[in-house]
């Protein structure tokens, strides 16, 4: 048994929340939303500059972060 990585779980979350299965989306990679509310922010900052959304990005991609390494973290322990 091999030790997972940060991103383990995305295809299968983003597959699960394409089915509208939401709540299963997120108990198998809690990141996926806020990720794609960055990506999406991201995107929307290109075309618009707005302090509003600059702070929101900001937020929303250090959310991801912390989630993305609380999960990891989490894996980690219980897997052993």
């Amino acid at each position: 048994m091999g030790i997972s990585c940060p991103g383990c779980g995305f295809q299968s979350a983003l597959i699960e929340l394409l089915k509208g299965n939401i709540c299963e989306s997120i108990l198998i990679y809690p990141a996926l939303i806020p990720i794609l509310v960055t990506i999406l922010l991201f995107f929307i900052k290109l075309k618009i500059s707005s302090k509003l959304i600059s702070i929101t990005l900001r937020s929303s991609f250090f959310l991801s972060i912390i989630l993305i390494l609380s999960n990891y973290i989490i894996k980690l322990i219980f897997s052993s």
